[in-house]
């Protein structure tokens, strides 16, 4: 790649961007997405950006802001074109857009009514923006390729059967155009799925990308079911309450009615592994179906129903060509499938294409004569498909209304389509993403060679999903958590899922920003589609300490069985819970948004934070009649009704201080600075909090670093308040107390439970502490937190170096995210934080008591003075009655 271009006055003008090669399938025009940072100040309108290709040929291209400065400039731009593969270009920003040949197709949308049409120049599709749920066409209500009828509306439509027989179409409820082109369109709507015969099943969003000179179309499908789950005794298993259990969900594309009358003009087309040449069927029926994952540990007790049975009937998929009327037709096998199927008759075609067919099964795609259909949640599974209370899952296809030209074998690029990326430098420079540096500058080959193990040698997380196989659609994109399977003495592996502990999707971000290399997108990718569908809670229907909170890990040490990703299977001798405050990430959704536009993580991180004040909230709880304060809930960490630094305070603070930055709403900074007052305090005495006690009050450097990244957003506000000055001097306070006092985990390992590779890689913590407090301090007391900092870095790093243990995902997960500023430090002059404007009085601090204590105060002072009231009543009865006759 090259460096970013700098203008005449020292400042950057443009950003390299590169696309990787199509490897076997080279691409030409094939639609791409990227968020591109900027520094602040550098670009007030994203329509003033240019793209080049080699230099010197423009491209057409489209853009719109993520997120902007406090200054009013461009944070994040979400850039997209249409790029060949193994190409470099150049974003760069001008008065002008640059001139693209005059026959370059563009996109357009117009919206009439309640009728919405996207012209792509190749096809025109037509949505209406109200329906029925009378077998609705869907997603199109009509759609033509070069003006003629591409599609049968009528036969054209998304259906599920849940397992009582009753049929639910979509019924759509409002509908929201989000780009307008001129290279993509895309349209998002919501609904329920719904029938005339039975209440509505399950929620409905969906998303359609359209692309300009393309019949090609994305479509995003989002399956909820918006009821609480059953927990009894905290207890979360499949078969609980609140489930829906669909014998099938399919998409089905028609062929417009005339086709009916030259059925012999028909031809199915099919490759179902990459790699393997388009075959024309010797028949007019094709079915691709993926039964399980394929591999080795395809039967693992992973995939445990509610009956406590692995339902999985063979390992991998089945292709079947039959003609009509001759029977089930020739069956053959295979492991793992990623199909593209296509539908032709004369001149017109339909085709379908998934990039995660074989890893989110059970799936399939079928071909008949006249019609294309995607089972998302097939009939031909031996079992029904249990969606928890709660849960959801998103499908994304890609479907051709006719011919598609990016990849020679149409389609093909769908199956996995490139990953463009913004220049390292450029991304450091801007530092939209603070103290990011390079890979490729970063002096820590040691630090380097530990998180490498995610994408590199024998144990990568792609590695470890073949362990439990991790696979399916209700698992794949998770990291297996085998650092709690080493003390398992069981003839089978332990089951655990992680569920983004300590936010591996930031991690995972992070290092694709440094570095460009798609492997970590693709794993950031999978995890972040998985969390924001799986491990989040999506129901209002229950208590609001649970509703659209994040599900905790598998409990330590204990086999998930049935209780999937929720923490508490039911089986085990678990003590039970929920989703808490305690396991709540966002900054890694934030990421994902930033960088791929991707709405369901935008509003995956809003959620949360939305989370931390209703879980807060105590007129939402049933202890409202005696108290409506603050509950709690949110702050609770540890042992002993804990509200100071801890866990769930760090990250409700982390989650509100990205709530406030995608949102800008003030309530979402006012509750960040509420739960710092009811935190800490700049005389809090660490010794008497008895944080030195690793087991009890290690994650206290959890809140220090979620307080350093609230200052550095305040200070780039410019809000440079009492609040600001109460959080800088609790930081400093803190990190002078832990340069005094603390020493390494390990080196005290008799006062761990179990003194294992984690507690070396928490030591990293430290170090960012000590780093993100330096900013705010004197030149001499910087040296030392440095120095301090550079302590537990090499520390952390020698320790886990020496361990065999260090591969485990916890330790990988922990350095992904932490550990990165180091380098950025040492390569770059990191200038002290601005000083708060005036002096303040901090007053002294107050004790919280959460609501539930509160309640029980003022219910027993009523019942005190009721039997006094009582006693009262007696004794002025009977001095009426006996005294006074």
């Amino acid at each position: 790649m090259t460096n970013p271009v700098q203008a005449t006055d020292g400042g950057i003008s443009a950003a390299p961007l590169r696309v990787p090669g199509g490897g076997d399938a080279p691409r030409r025009g094939e639609p791409v997405t990227v968020g591109v940072p900027w520094p602040r100040g550098v670009l007030r309108d994203s329509a003033a950006l240019n793209l080049i290709i080699g230099g010197a040929r423009a491209v057409p291209v489209q853009s719109r802001v993520l997120d902007r400065w406090s200054d009013g400039s461009v944070r994040w731009a979400l850039v997209d074109w249409l790029a060949d593969s193994g190409a470099d270009y150049l974003l760069k920003i001008g008065d002008t857009p640059g001139r693209a040949p005059a026959d370059t197709p563009r996109a357009a949308i117009r919206e009439t009514g309640k009728v919405i049409e996207i012209d792509t120049g190749a096809a025109l599709f037509t949505i209406n923006s109200t329906s029925n749920p009378n077998q609705t066409p869907f997603p199109f209500a009509d759609a033509k390729v070069h003006g003629r009828q591409a599609i049968n509306p009528a036969r054209s439509t998304l259906m599920i059967e849940d397992d009582a027989g009753h049929v639910y179409h979509p019924a759509i409820d409002r509908v929201v155009i989000e780009d307008r082109g001129p290279v993509r369109v895309s349209v998002r709507m919501w609904g329920r799925l719904a029938s005339p015969d039975a209440k509505p099943t399950c929620d409905l969003t969906a998303r359609v990308e359209c692309f300009a000179g393309s019949t090609t179309v994305r479509l995003t499908l989002t399956l909820t079911n918006p009821r609480a789950a059953g927990h009894p005794d905290g207890k979360w298993d499949l078969g609980n309450e609140g489930s829906i259990y669909l014998r099938r969900a399919a998409l089905s594309i028609a062929m417009p009615v005339e086709t009916a009358s030259s059925p012999d003009d028909a031809a199915i087309r099919y490759s179902c592994e990459p790699g393997a040449p388009l075959t024309t069927a010797a028949g007019d029926r094709v079915e691709v179906y993926q039964d399980s994952s394929g591999g080795e540990n395809w039967k693992s007790s992973n995939h445990l129903n509610r009956k406590q049975e692995v339902p999985l009937g063979f390992q991998g998929y089945r292709l079947v060509v039959a003609k009509a009327g001759a029977g089930a037709g020739n069956e053959t096998r295979g492991r793992r499938a990623t199909p593209i199927v296509l539908l032709q008759h004369g001149e017109r075609a339909l085709g379908a294409a998934t990039q995660y067919f074989w890893q989110n099964f059970p799936k399939a795609i079928e071909a008949a004569s006249d019609v294309l259909t995607v089972g998302l949640f097939p009939r031909q599974s031996a079992d029904v498909h249990e969606i928890q209370g709660g849960e959801r899952k998103t499908h994304t296809l890609h479907l051709a209304y006719g011919p598609d030209t990016v990849t020679d074998t149409p389609l093909d690029w769908a199956r996995s389509p490139l990953v463009p990326a913004v220049d390292p430098a450029w991304a450091s420079q801007a530092q939209a993403a603070p103290y990011l540096l390079p890979r490729a500058e970063d002096p820590n080959a040691d630090y380097l060679a530990l998180i490498d193990a995610a994408v590199e040698g024998p144990d990568t997380f792609e590695r470890k999903r073949e362990v439990i196989d991790e696979y399916g659609w209700r698992h794949f994109g998770d990291i297996y958590g085998d650092h709690e399977a080493v003390f398992d003495k069981g003839e089978r592996p332990l089951v655990s899922h992680y569920n983004n502990q300590y936010d591996a999707v930031r991690g995972l971000a992070t290092q694709f920003l440094r570095s460009a290399d798609p492997r970590w997108f693709h794993a950031m990718n999978e995890l972040a589609s998985h969390v924001a569908d799986i491990d989040l809670y999506h129901t209002d229907a229950d208590k609001s300490a649970y509703n659209h909170g994040l599900f905790w890990h598998t409990c330590h040490y204990i086999d998930a069985d049935t209780g999937t990703h929720r923490s508490y299977p039911g089986r085990k001798k678990v003590p039970g819970g929920g989703p808490s405050g305690g396991h709540l990430y966002t900054t890694g959704f934030m990421l994902h948004h930033l960088v791929t536009g991707d709405p369901l993580s935008r509003e995956a991180a809003i959620g949360l934070a939305q989370y931390v004040i209703d879980a807060d909230d105590g007129s939402k709880t049933i202890f409202r009649f005696l108290d409506r304060g603050d509950t709690g809930h949110i702050t609770l960490s540890g042992y002993g009704n804990f509200h100071g630094p801890g866990r769930a305070a760090a990250n409700a603070l982390n989650a509100l201080t990205d709530g406030h930055r995608l949102t800008g709403e003030r309530r979402f900074l006012d509750k960040a600075e509420q739960i710092i007052r009811r935190a800490v305090h700049p005389t809090d005495d660490p010794d008497r909090m008895n944080l030195l006690k690793a087991e009890d009050h290690w994650f206290y450097t959890m809140f220090l670093q979620s307080l350093g990244k609230y200052l550095d957003h305040k200070a780039e506000l410019g809000e440079l308040d009492m609040m600001y000055a109460y959080g800088r001097a609790v930081l400093v306070h803190y990190a002078n107390w832990m340069a005094a006092k603390e020493y390494p985990y390990l080196d005290k390992p008799k006062e761990l439970e179990y003194p294992t590779e984690t507690w070396a890689a928490q030591d990293m913590r430290k170090s960012e502490v000590f780093r993100l407090a330096s900013r705010h301090v004197d030149d001499a007391q910087r040296t030392k937190l440095l120095e301090r900092a550079e302590f537990f870095f090499r520390y952390s790093v020698r320790t886990l170096a020496s361990m065999p243990t260090r591969t485990l995902c916890r330790p990988v997960v922990l350095l992904l995210s932490y550990g990165n500023a180091q380098g950025y430090f040492q390569k770059r002059a990191v200038p002290p934080a601005p000083a708060p404007v005036g002096t303040f009085d901090f007053g002294t601090p107050t004790r919280f008591v959460p609501q539930k204590d509160r309640a029980k105060s003022k219910l027993k002072r009523l019942i005190v003075m009721s039997g006094l009231l009582f006693v009262a009543i007696a004794a002025a009865v009977v001095f009426l009655l006996v005294v006074r006759p």
